[in-house]
Formats: C-alpha cells, sequence, structure tokens
C-alpha cells in the first residue's frame, strides 16, 4: 500500500508540475517568449516541482486557518454565550456539514481517474491510502489552529486536542454509511452531487450551529466529551469497515467516470454539466419576443435558459429572507443580539464584500452562456464582429444586473430594516448607504465578471478552461473579498466610498469591454 500511495504520490505531483508549467506559458507576454519546447527544460521542470511540492505542504495549513477564522472565530463576536462553549458549538455542527460535504475518497479527481482508470493501479490500496493521507493532513492540518485559537478563548487543553480527531472521526462514520449504502443499493455517492438529504441535513445544522447560540443555547465542553466518545467509538469501528471492505474497484468504476472528473474544474463547461443543463432548457414552448436585432436573440435565451440562469437565484432569495425573519426573532427575545447586530450594521459593512461576492451568480451565468450559446455561435465569424459582440454584451449586462438584484435587493432592504429594528441610527444617511452600498456590489460584480469574460474569454471549443490569466483574476477577487471580512470600518464612509469605487469601476470596465471585447472575445484553443 505504501508503495502505491507512492506512486500515486508522483503521478498526482507530476500532473500539477505540467499544469503549473501549462499555467506559465499562458500568461500574457511571458507565452510569447517561452518555446513549446518548455515542458523538456529540466530547470524549470524542478521549478514547478518545488512549487507543488510547496503548494502541498501549504495546503495542510491554509485552506484550516481560513475555515476557523471566518466560519468559527470572527462568528463568536456576535453572541454572549460563553466563548469557549461556542466556539466548540460551532466546529461541532460545522463538522457535521463537512462531513456530509466532502468524503475526500469519493471526490471524482482528475490523479484518480488517471491512475485507476487510466493506469490500472490497484483501486483498494490507491484508495485507501490516499484516504489515510488525507485524515492525517486534516489532524495535523486542524492541530495548530485548534490549540492557538482555542487557548485564546480558554478552551481547556484536552478539547483542543480533541477537536481534529473529532473531525477525523466524522469523515469515517459518513465514509462507512457511504460504504453501507452502496452495499445496499450497489450505486457510488459522487460528492459533488449530494443529494436533496445531504442538503436539508447541512441545512439543520447550519440553523443549529448559528441559531442556537441568539437563545443562549450551546454544546459545552462536557456534552462535547460525551460527543467526542462516542465519535471515537464509531470512528473506529468505521475504520475498521472501510479497511475491510474489498469492492474498491466497482465502486470507484462508477464514480470515475469522465463526466464525473471533469466537471470536477467547477470553472469549465463539462458534458455533466451541459447534460444537467440541457435538461433545462425549454425548447418545447414557443417563446416569442417583440424585441428586434441583438435583443431579440437575447431575449429568446434567456426565456429558454431562464431555469438556468434565475432557479439559484430564487433559492437564495428564499434563504436570505429566512436567515432575516431569524435574525429579526432574534432581536425581539434578545436584547444581548439586539445590540450586537446593531453593531454590526454600524462597524461591518466590509464584511458584506464576502457575502455579496458568494451569492452573486455572475461567474456561473456567463459559464451558462458560454457552453449554452457561445462555444458555438463563436465558431461564426458574424458572431465574432464588433457590431454583434458589443449588442450581445449590452444585453448580457442588463439581464446580470438583473438577475443579481434580487438577492441583492432583499439584503438591501433587510440590512437597513434589521438596522432600525435593532436599535437604529442618530445618522438617518445610514439606512440609504446600506441599501444602495449593497446594490452597488451587486452592479460591481455583474460588470466584473461579465467583463472579465469577455476580456479573457478562458474556453475552448470543448468548454475546457485554458486561460491562466482568468484563474488569476479569479483568486486574486476572491483574495480581496476575503480580505475585506477584517476590516472593520463606519458605514457611512465606507458605504460612500464603496459606492464610488463601484461606479468608477464599473464604468472603466465597461470602457475596456467596448474597446477590447471585439479583439478578445473569442474562442480559445
Amino acid at each position: 500500500m505504501i508503495k502505491t500511495f507512492i506512486t500515486s504520490f508522483k503521478l498526482k505531483n507530476t500532473y500539477r508540475t505540467n499544469s503549473i508549467i501549462y499555467s506559465i506559458k499562458q500568461l500574457p507576454i511571458i507565452k510569447r517568449i517561452l518555446p513549446n519546447s518548455l515542458y523538456k527544460n529540466r530547470g524549470l521542470k524542478i521549478f514547478a516541482n518545488i512549487i507543488s511540492i510547496l503548494y502541498e505542504i501549504i495546503s495542510i495549513f491554509i485552506g484550516k486557518i481560513i475555515y476557523i477564522v471566518a466560519m468559527i472565530f470572527m462568528a463568536l463576536s456576535w453572541y454572549k454565550t460563553n466563548q469557549a462553549d461556542t466556539f466548540i458549538h460551532l466546529f461541532t455542527f460545522l463538522t457535521l456539514c463537512g462531513g456530509m460535504l466532502n468524503t475526500y475518497m469519493l471526490n471524482p479527481t482528475k490523479d484518480k481517474y488517471y491512475a485507476i482508470i487510466i493506469m490500472n493501479i490497484n483501486a483498494r490500496e490507491y484508495g485507501l491510502s490516499n484516504y489515510y493521507y488525507q485524515l492525517l493532513k486534516l489532524v495535523i492540518g486542524f492541530l495548530p489552529f485548534t490549540i492557538l485559537f482555542g487557548t485564546i478563548i480558554g478552551v481547556s487543553l484536552w478539547v483542543q486536542l480533541a477537536i481534529p480527531f473529532f473531525v477525523a472521526s466524522v469523515k469515517l462514520i459518513v465514509m462507512n454509511y457511504t460504504i453501507y449504502k452502496f452495499k445496499k443499493t450497489n450505486k457510488a455517492m459522487n460528492e459533488n452531487l449530494p443529494t436533496k438529504f445531504v442538503w436539508g441535513f447541512v441545512g439543520i445544522c447550519l440553523l443549529l450551529a448559528y441559531g442556537l447560540p441568539v437563545i443562549n443555547i450551546v454544546i459545552n465542553q462536557t456534552i462535547f466529551l460525551f460527543i467526542f466518545v462516542i465519535s471515537m467509538i464509531l470512528g473506529m469501528y468505521s475504520f475498521i469497515k472501510i479497511h475491510n471492505f474489498k469492492n474498491y474497484a466497482k465502486m470507484y468504476k462508477q464514480v470515475l467516470t469522465e463526466t464525473n472528473v471533469y466537471m470536477q474544474e467547477k470553472n469549465t463547461g463539462t458534458q455533466a454539466i451541459k447534460d444537467m443543463n440541457l435538461k433545462q432548457i425549454e425548447l418545447d414552448k414557443n417563446y416569442t419576443s417583440n424585441q428586434s436585432g441583438f435583443a431579440y436573440f437575447h431575449d429568446l435565451f434567456v426565456k429558454r435558459h431562464r431555469k438556468i440562469l434565475t432557479q439559484a437565484v430564487k433559492k437564495q432569495a428564499v434563504i436570505i429572507l429566512v436567515i432575516l425573519i431569524g435574525i429579526m426573532i432574534g432581536i425581539e427575545i434578545n436584547e444581548g443580539f439586539k445590540t450586537k447586530i446593531n453593531e454590526i450594521l454600524m462597524a461591518y459593512l466590509p464584511y458584506f464584500v464576502f457575502i455579496m461576492y458568494c451569492i452573486n451568480r455572475s461567474s456561473s451565468v456567463t459559464q451558462a452562456m458560454f457552453m449554452n450559446c457561445d462555444h458555438s455561435m463563436l465558431t461564426y465569424r458574424i458572431y465574432r464582429t464588433p457590431k454583434v459582440i458589443l449588442g450581445i454584451f449590452k444585453e448580457r449586462l442588463k439581464t446580470l444586473i438583473g438577475i443579481n438584484l434580487l438577492p441583492a435587493t432583499l439584503i438591501g432592504i433587510g440590512l437597513a430594516l434589521l438596522l432600525y429594528l435593532s436599535g437604529g441610527t442618530d445618522n438617518a444617511l445610514n439606512y440609504g448607504i446600506l441599501f444602495v452600498s449593497i446594490i452597488a456590489m451587486s452592479v460591481f460584480f455583474s460588470v466584473h465578471y461579465l467583463v472579465m469574460y469577455y476580456l479573457l474569454q478562458p474556453y475552448n471549443v470543448s468548454t475546457e478552461m485554458k486561460s491562466s490569466t482568468y484563474t488569476v483574476v479569479q483568486a486574486i477577487t476572491y483574495f480581496v473579498c476575503w480580505y475585506m471580512i477584517q476590516i472593520q470600518l463606519p458605514t457611512l464612509s465606507f458605504g460612500i466610498a464603496t459606492i464610488i469605487f463601484c461606479v468608477a469601476y464599473s464604468l472603466i470596465s465597461l470602457f475596456l469591454a467596448y474597446k477590447y471585447a471585439p479583439k478578445t472575445f473569442k474562442l480559445r484553443v
């Protein structure tokens, strides 16, 4: 099994190294300098290998600290409950969510596909060795941060040490249940396609995690001890069942189909996504439009693809309403919570930059536009002419802004209402700033992603991602938005600055799109 793991690790590292070299080769200006024989360069391969190994080491820790800070540590200030107990409470329920959504073993990645399906490596040895490695990384990655943050807020040392093993136990229990279901139904679960039951379970856990502390109910250290002991017993039993399971080859054969593997790349169009989208396209209805020209073409596209474009936004609106109602109830029944909400609304508006980034649908909508329209239309010369490109761009921008405005409007109105219910403000302008700044953020992300799509069009005719520049810009966007979580500024000043920035950025981006999109909006090779 160790030999299999070493082989698989080398395979993964080779694939990652080649991906790094390919990404370097795709960067603007640099790609013109570097030769096509780049993959043969020994020095560059060593450099890429070093980056790959460093990435592997850093990835053990970076995701864990972001998770603890963003999802748990920063939320502690929302509640009046004991911080140590609240930390444990949030970690417990969020661990249950993570256990259901991420099994590690049934994540259909390319390295698994290449090793098990293409190279015919023993499925059981490959699956188990890499699964144990992931669990080891999980414990090592969490341990320093549970000790660090646990010490800061007064969590007992034994709890600090126990939490990483609790997380690993939950993973084992869920994986054992998944294998049990496979034995019963002969159907393997693809963790990238969670069932309604899984989403329902996750929703309940999130509600219990963030909702119970509002009414001063949390899992204390004594209760966690009981939960931890039970999870360790079930985890050890699950470990034995997982290790003794023999039919990994059959299970992986179902999970590691070409469709599932390439669906893993969330930012690329794949056959799986195409098939899913095709079921939602309404071609059987005789849609008509009173528009003309580019507006007519786009209007028919929107009507036929309205489920793809708006379904997620409608779900978001429902969730936002439920959250707002829950917070309003919390304000009415808990005076401390009421005060805290007022403080948040007056100083934590930067936090909503990250929230608006997360709920904005522009990236997914532009992806749908490419898969269901542009990947075919761009093969025609007429579709690549400046007049057509700019005409469609204008109509798409209106649609994209309209789609994202539904949840943004609910959040904007909701925040203003929550500010009023939680005690209000001396400056009535804050109500308007809250609403307008949220709308400005929504418009900003709509413009940003559409302009980025037109200026850096990242897909080839097979709907595969081929632009490292696009990926870099996406990563920068994410990290800037995540950084805003850590900033506290008065709502009035930050809100005004945000509105001015969003308007200025949108105008500059639209100018760049109108000037350069006719040259850049084309299929990649």
